[in-house]
């Protein structure tokens, strides 16, 4: 597969020599992976000097914004490149479905999406993360620019976006800790972009869109405006979504995204009233 498959990957890093390695691993099929790091201060280096693929650091701005600057900068070997986090694996059916993907090079299709699954304690979480969970991640590498988007990032699509029928492997391994520092970064930027965005209308016909990426747009821009927000979304995930199927880990999940909600409704409150917002 490796003389035979046209694909580039590119994976995005800070600080992520736990996660590296297996996600290296899943790589094994691809002759062409690129890391984009943030100046990490563990070994991440270090491991990608080890498994010999190609290493380049650019300080961070943003998702999108270090996403333009890799498909500007760096030397993709093809047209089809993947992007990844370093805590994602690539299993075999996948890595199979992007390379024939790949070979077929359909030239109306701008971008791929794919679902991604959401491991924790050592588990798929399928109802309490919301699965399936679409995300834009296979693209070429001519068709798409990236635009800042609150912690994350949206794309522009040059021809029409495509969906893949394997599944992402996503499983963060840092733990509790971890994981709310995160969500704290995360929603400072959430709340300025929400703050900014409430400056316009709602889009009602995207609410029942066909492509499921406007649709979860147009619903969280809905979500952010109703009150009670933590725990509308608590219902919709544990009741609605089902997340109870997923036992007392998907209990204690909804409970932690739940809270993630509140954070971002604290934050825009406390810009308001201190004149930021």
């Amino acid at each position: 597969m490796v003389d035979s498959c046209r694909v580039s990957v590119m994976i995005f890093t800070l600080n992520e020599e736990l996660h590296l390695p297996r996600c290296l691993d899943s790589l094994r099929w691809c002759e062409d992976v690129l890391v984009v790091d943030s100046f990490s201060s563990d070994r991440t280096e270090a491991i990608c000097r080890e498994r010999g693929v190609r290493f380049y650091q650019h300080a961070f701005e943003g998702f999108g914004s270090q996403r333009n600057w890799a498909l500007d900068n760096l030397a993709l070997r093809h047209s089809w490149v993947l992007i990844l986090d370093a805590d994602e694996r690539v299993p075999e059916a996948l890595a199979a479905e992007l390379c024939a993907t790949a070979a077929l090079d359909d030239v109306a299709v701008g971008a791929y999406r794919l679902r991604r699954r959401f491991y924790m304690w050592g588990r798929w979480l399928r109802y309490s993360s919301l699965y399936p969970n679409w995300v834009v991640r296979f693209i070429h590498r001519d068709r798409v620019r990236y635009v800042n988007r609150g912690h994350a990032e949206t794309q522009e699509v040059t021809g029409r976006i495509a969906a893949l029928q394997e599944d992402l492997i996503d499983e963060n391994l840092k733990g509790m800790d971890e994981w709310f520092e995160r969500q704290n970064r995360y929603s400072s930027k959430e709340a300025r972009f929400e703050l900014e965005r409430e400056s316009h209308g709602l889009r009602w016909r995207e609410l029942v869109a066909s492509d499921p990426l406007v649709r979860r747009a147009a619903l969280k821009q809905l979500a952010g405006r109703l009150p009670g927000r933590p725990l509308i979304y608590f219902l919709y995930s544990y009741l609605w979504r089902r997340g109870f199927l997923d036992g007392r880990d998907g209990l204690v999940f909804c409970i932690m995204k739940s809270i993630y909600q509140y954070m971002i409704v604290v934050k825009k409150y406390d810009d308001r009233r201190s004149g930021r917002g």
